[in-house]
């Protein structure tokens, strides 16, 4: 077991880094299994081949449980993009998502009405980018079948309410994109018909390690147009092609590489362990602590303020003059972030230590002390 205090020690990286919403560091029990799993599938023994593909079992089974389901519905993927393509390539009539979401699901969108002609894209374009359920509600129309959305948004940490989207939309499906999410925040993922996410940002499971969970009605209702050899109940049968199977394993195309699972069932051990109540809470007490100097120092803050409305995102909003210089003062103090189009993506973990915040608020002391009013 896995203790509070005991994950936050585990954070062993070196002061600075804020930036877990693009990369998480992969954590000492992850690197550990990673090479110890390596060594394994060095001998060519069979049952060390078995023992490291076991990890499959337990990624699945892991995440089934933070949804609060069974592993028959969740499958592995190389990524989060290649389980919304899953999702959305068998889709037919409206889907209704934000122009402004992660290309992951636009790009994923755009490309599957393009090709097979089967979806209607209904685009939402809200001033602020949050995708409420308001603006859901705004945008429906006769002819929309489903609704994908990211649970914290990449550009603006805004946290979709999932539940409240679900009473909305009705008997539609709800697709989410989980990625700045999972392990993070508490919700109640089951209000989703799809959710997908990867371990390699705030899990620090490294790249690959991709997942998704299609509930009973996704099963249904989204034909699994990509689905590949691994796909079938069969997947060795030479005397014809038989069909998807009739649970998540339809979504998938070919083998699971193991070493990934293996790193991503460590991490998730991890979390189970602590709870995700636990950290939500803890997280939300570090991107307090990131608005706290923003407001000291007067730079204006982009993020909701309520602790439910945000994930471990703080997107920090710089008059077009100071973007430049706030940036360079973060990275002269030795600080990670993300700077894209005018705004500063501070994205702390429960992790992140006083020396980090202190160096974040050095830095923007000494932005505020040579900015021009």
């Amino acid at each position: 077991m896995t203790d509070l205090d005991s994950f936050l020690a585990s954070f062993d990286g070196e002061p600075g880094y804020l930036d877990w919403a693009s990369f998480g560091p992969l954590s000492p029990a992850v690197r550990a299994e990673a090479q110890a799993d390596t060594e394994l599938l060095g001998s060519g023994r069979r049952s060390s081949i078995e023992l490291v593909d076991d990890h499959v079992r337990a990624a699945r089974e892991l995440i089934a449980t933070l949804i609060g389901t069974d592993a028959a519905h969740v499958v592995l993927q190389p990524s989060t993009s290649y389980g919304l393509m899953q999702a959305i390539y068998g889709l037919a009539g409206g889907l209704l998502l934000g122009r402004s979401e992660f290309p992951s699901l636009t790009v994923a969108a755009t490309r599957a009405a393009e090709a097979l002609g089967t979806i209607e894209l209904q685009w939402l374009d809200p001033a602020d980018g949050f995708i409420t359920p308001e603006v859901v509600r705004e945008g429906l129309t006769d002819d929309t079948r489903a609704v994908a959305v990211s649970l914290v948004d990449f550009r603006t940490g805004f946290r979709a309410d999932l539940g409240a989207i679900r009473e909305v939309i009705g008997d539609r499906l709800l697709i989410v994109d989980a990625i700045q999410a999972f392990g993070t925040v508490d919700v109640d993922y089951t209000a989703a018909d799809v959710v997908c996410g990867n371990g390699y940002k705030w899990l620090r499971a490294g790249r690959g390690t991709g997942f998704a969970w299609y509930g009973d009605r996704a099963l249904e209702r989204i034909a699994p147009v990509l689905s590949g050899y691994r796909g079938m109940d069969d997947s060795v049968a030479t005397d014809g092609v038989p069909p998807p199977a009739a649970s998540a394993r339809a979504f998938t195309v070919s083998g699971i590489d193991g070493l990934a699972a293996a790193r991503l069932s460590t991490a998730l051990h991890e979390i189970v362990d602590v709870g995700v109540a636990a950290i939500e809470n803890e997280l939300g007490a570090r991107t307090g602590d990131v608005m706290y100097f923003a407001d000291r120092y007067e730079v204006p803050v982009l993020t909701p303020r309520e602790p439910e409305r945000r994930g471990g995102i703080v997107t920090l909003a710089p008059a077009p003059q100071d973007a430049a210089p706030l940036a360079a003062s973060l990275a002269n103090h030795g600080l990670t972030v993300t700077v894209r189009s005018g705004l500063v993506r501070v994205a702390p973990h429960v992790g992140t230590g006083a020396n980090t915040l202190r160096l974040f608020g050095d830095a923007l002391a000494a932005f505020s002390a040579t900015r021009v009013w």
